[in-house]
């Protein structure tokens, strides 16, 4: 199965790969979408105050707009390098042996607003665009991945891991789900929205430690219960990370 992880807002800057090239991402079925965007956001960020307000940044996030004027010639680094915050905190990269990181690379992806969906060992660039945005040339992103990114994925078994606005942009009726609850004493649960991607991201590390595939739902449960972390089923495709 394939882990597909939220992106975050923020991403690290440089790196030491070459400059982004598509071809040596996954799914090249999606390049056409992935140049159209590449393109609008070059061409965007010639207009400063139009981009803060298409991506909705302030004034002092400016450097966010050099960044996607510099899409085609600023270096590039895996995408699991490249990708910063709590969910990725949790995964915490850097203290994986040299196995668990290849098995990352593999087994993981991230949905990617300007490129759909990449995989964890994908070269790319800092860049900033939101799911939930609407570029001025193009409209809103939704509309131009929903018919290429959803078939695209249509054939990988895949463990939905996405938030609401990454979603929207595919609809995968043959993913499995992980939600984040809390349990109380009489059993009734609650979703989690402040450590939501802590917890993912915890799932994920177990997920890449663990030797063993995550080839079905059972033995997705095996490998969270060997990492301490309680995952149970709630429908044949649906599971509660209880925490």
């Amino acid at each position: 199965m394939l882990v597909l992880l939220p992106p975050s807002e923020t991403k690290a800057i440089g790196g030491r790969g070459a400059p982004l090239d598509l071809d040596r991402l996954a799914h090249p079925e999606l390049n056409p979408v992935r140049a159209k965007l590449v393109d609008a956001l070059v061409d965007l960020s010639a207009d400063v105050p139009a981009s803060l307000a298409a991506l909705g940044l302030s004034e002092r996030q400016a450097s966010e707009v050099r960044r996607n004027a510099e899409l085609r010639t600023s270096p590039t680094t895996p995408a699991l390098d490249r990708y910063t915050g709590v969910l990725y905190d949790n995964l915490d990269l850097k203290t994986l042996t040299r196995a668990e990181r290849s098995r990352a690379a593999e087994r993981l992806a991230v949905a990617s607003a300007l490129f759909g969906v990449v995989r964890g060992g994908d070269p790319i660039p800092a860049y900033r665009l939101s799911g939930g945005s609407a570029l001025p040339s193009v409209g809103p992103l939704g509309a131009l991945w929903r018919p290429v990114l959803g078939p695209a994925l249509a054939g990988v078994e895949v463990i939905d891991l996405r938030s609401a606005p990454y979603s929207s942009l595919a609809k995968l009726p043959h993913a499995v789900t992980v939600r984040v609850v809390t349990e109380d004493a009489a059993g009734r649960r609650q979703a989690v929205s402040h450590f939501n991607k802590a917890h993912k991201g915890l799932l994920a590390r177990a997920i890449v430690r663990s030797r063993a595939g995550a080839n079905s739902v059972r033995s997705l449960v095996r490998i969270a219960a060997a990492a301490g972390l309680r995952l149970e089923p709630t429908g044949e495709r649906a599971l509660d990370l209880v925490v």
